[in-house]
This record gives C-alpha cells, structure tokens and sequence, in this order.
C-alpha cells in the first residue's frame, strides 16, 4: 500500500507507458536498484495530474510519454552512490558514461547524493510513436555525458527538435527541466518538497 499522496502511474494515467528500468537489469548499474521491487512507476499524485494534461499534449502530435522512473526511495540513491564509489564496477561504461570516469560521476552532477526523485514529484521520460518507439533524443536515457546536456551541440538539429517538443510539452505541463538530462523533469509546485521518502516499491 502506498503512502497518502501516491499513486502508481499505470492506474493515474491514461494512455501511459513505462518501463521501471531500475526495476530492471537495463540501467547504469546492470541490475535491480534496492528499493525496487517491481517494475511498476509510482510518483505523487499532484505529479500524476499533471502527467495526465502532458500525455494528452503528446497525444495532439500523434505521441505518448514513456516514463522511465518518477519516485526513488531514499535506499535506491544510498545504492546508486556506493556502486559509483566502486571503480572496479565498470560494466555499463560503454554505454551510460563512455567519456566519463566514474570516479566523476558524482562531483560532476550525474548522480545526486540527495535526490529530488526522493520527494516523488521528479520524473523521467522521453516521447513515442503510437507503436511504443522511442523518438531520437540523441542518445540513451542515463547516458551520463555532455550529449545529455539540453542544448548540447553534440547532437544533430533533429535530435535537438525532439528534446524541444518533449520540453515544451512538460514545461507547458507545470514541470521544470534540469539542464544536464533531457529527460529529467521537476513538477514546479511538488507537494512534498522537504520531505524524502524510502518505501520500497512493491
């Protein structure tokens, strides 16, 4: 049962898809985060509804969200930062921070210490087709790497587009973007901004 205030993504938006890659073995680290249990996608409930005016939005060109994870128990980032601290672990480099070192990450703003997705109303998404099919962003979600940055000049004008229209629709959603990940967005008026929770996604 979740806590008051929180919903699972799947039962609050229409129309939605997702894949709980922390859930999964399909992620920087190469296996399930602790915390995550199932692969299932849960944020607030302030957050969800605003989800919903977002995928409607994308629905108006012919395309959905794609959620990747919303809220992260506190256990999860305690994990991300001990694998980051471990540079013997080194698995995932060539797809997730190819042209960085890991000893980086952190210091360098790709991994948070304390992390928003904490407070349940931080998301990760991108945009697809009606089959599902990701929309080219310019590179993989978590890809920890200047590529990543909003307005990098590492990717093509077409890439640039994409990342574009996906801002447009959150910012006109009621999120706020992050200038490092393209696919990281903060509702604006979250409804628990000092509060970090740990349950454990179930």
């Amino acid at each position: 049962m979740l806590p008051e205030g929180f919903v699972y993504l799947d039962e609050a938006v229409p129309g939605v898809r997702w894949d709980a890659r922390y859930a999964t073995s399909n992620n920087f680290m190469g296996r399930p985060a602790d915390g995550y249990r199932v692969n299932r996608v849960v944020c607030s409930l302030a957050c969800a509804e605003a989800l919903i005016s977002a995928q409607r939005a994308a629905e108006k060109k012919g395309l959905g969200l794609f959620v990747f994870d919303a809220y992260r128990p506190k256990r999860a980032v305690r994990d991300f930062c001990a694998w980051a601290r471990d540079e013997n672990d080194t698995l995932r480099k060539a797809l997730h921070y190819p042209n960085t070192e890991k000893r980086d990450l952190i210091p360098q703003g790709y991994i948070a210490e304390r992390s928003g997705h904490s407070r349940g109303s931080s998301i990760d998404l991108t945009l697809c087709d009606a089959n599902g099919a990701f929309l080219d962003m310019g590179g993989r979600f978590d890809l920890m790497d200047p590529s990543s940055w909003h307005d990098s000049p590492l990717v093509t004008r077409a890439q640039t587009g994409n990342r574009e229209l996906l801002r447009s629709i959150m910012l006109g959603s009621g999120f706020s973007d992050y200038d490092k990940e393209w696919w990281h967005y903060l509702l604006k008026n979250e409804p628990f901004p000092n509060t970090y929770f740990d349950f454990v996604i179930e």
